[in-house]
């Protein structure tokens, strides 16, 4: 599987390049897939924690797990920002001549997304999701019925991933048509004035990872790239589905057979969905210094830690669902006041291919913050 979704990757990288007319027509199974996709997180992620707090023994340690992954939270979403606002401050990739931008549309800003509140009304979901799966986990917990419930939650959750893994399986065509659409409705020419900044975003990620995580994984005596290879072919879902949301099911699993502890895994990777977005939390941080770039803005030390804060803020409005991160960019240059809106239509013709960056960085960070909590010493990762 892993080899057919970087194949398929390549061949719709030259698909959209030499079939534009046929590529652009391949939106609709990447759209189809996701579809098919998220509702089954969902339940997923509900099964999971009732499972959880439903076979509990110890309701106190779940306490410290919740008091220690949020404070790593906030601490390492910070820490992506800084290195995304610093790399873009070092690199200027938004130091271009603006007239090369023409063919980039403003109104196409406007027309390939989503209302924000859509987004909105999605997180307050989950968030009731998590409650109300919380105080079933509880309620079984503390009934008689305890072993008979938890067992059939998880009977159900298990049944419920098996078809998950099923439809995964058709991973590859998803990745080969959402290449393909990018590259034949942009253009390489299009993307062109812009590629400083899609380079740079990769190279921001790519160190953050194995510097940043890699950092903290040596503290713990762990390999990053020993536990990247752990979780390749989660990231490869990642990857060719754009979306590091549909792969949480996967990563918990495979996260359980590394040796990770399973309460933790679950508890922190649930959580991280909406509040450990690494990769998102780089990225805003470079778009919002590009943006200003753009249009030669300057910030105060004062101003750039209130954009910090923002950031911190509106990131835990996202999701690793596609498209969410570029929503939050919204509302992050929105709240800002300074930088206009107009310029955020540059960054959506490359949207797609951060995305991508996006997720597999999202999803590498979810593995580590469970790492992290668990402060698991396994010498097989």
């Amino acid at each position: 599987m892993s080899l057919q979704i970087i194949l398929a990757i390549v061949a719709g990288t030259l698909c959209g390049i030499f079939y534009p007319t046929s590529a652009t027509k391949m939106q609709w199974i990447g759209s189809l897939f996701v579809s098919a996709i998220e509702p089954f997180v969902a339940p997923v992620i509900f099964l999971t924690v009732v499972t959880l707090f439903g076979g509990l023994e110890n309701l106190k340690s779940i306490g410290q797990i919740i008091i220690k992954a949020l404070i790593y939270f906030v601490l390492i979403s910070t820490s992506a920002i800084l290195f995304g606002i610093g790399i873009a401050s070092l690199i200027q990739p938004g130091k271009i001549n603006k007239a090369l931008l023409s063919e980039i549309l403003p109104g196409q800003l406007i027309t390939s997304q989503y209302p924000h509140w859509v987004n909105v009304v999605f997180q307050n979901s989950m968030l009731i999701l998590l409650l109300t799966a919380v105080v079933l986990g509880l309620i079984i917990n503390q009934s008689r019925f305890k072993k008979k419930a938890t067992y059939f939650f998880d009977l159900l959750r298990k049944f419920v991933m098996k078809l998950l893994r099923y439809i995964f399986v058709f991973a590859p065509f998803v990745a080969f048509s959402g290449i393909a659409y990018t590259v034949g409705r942009y253009g390489t020419d299009s993307l062109l004035p812009i590629g400083k900044m899609l380079a740079g975003t990769y190279i921001a990620m790519f160190l953050f990872v194995f510097l940043v995580l890699g950092s903290i994984l040596l503290m713990l005596k762990v390999n990053i790239v020993k536990f990247i290879a752990a979780i390749k072919n989660e990231l490869l879902y990642a990857l060719g589905t754009s979306s590091s949301s549909s792969v949480i099911p996967l990563l918990m699993d495979r996260l359980e057979l590394i040796g990770l502890k399973r309460d933790v895994v679950r508890v922190v990777t649930v959580m991280g969905n909406s509040l450990n977005l690494n990769g998102t939390c780089v990225y805003l941080g470079m778009s919002v210094i590009f943006l200003a770039q753009l249009y030669n803005i300057s910030f105060s030390w004062a101003e750039l830690l209130n954009i910090v804060m923002i950031i911190l803020l509106t990131s835990k409005g996202a999701t690793g669902i596609p498209g969410t991160g570029f929503l939050v960019l919204i509302t992050t240059v929105n709240s800002i006041q300074r930088i206009p809106v107009e310029g955020l239509a540059v960054l959506l013709s490359i949207d797609r291919f951060m995305s991508e960056a996006r997720a597999i960085t999202n999803t590498i960070g979810h593995g580590v913050a469970a790492l992290v909590v668990s402060n698991t010493k396994d010498k097989n990762i």
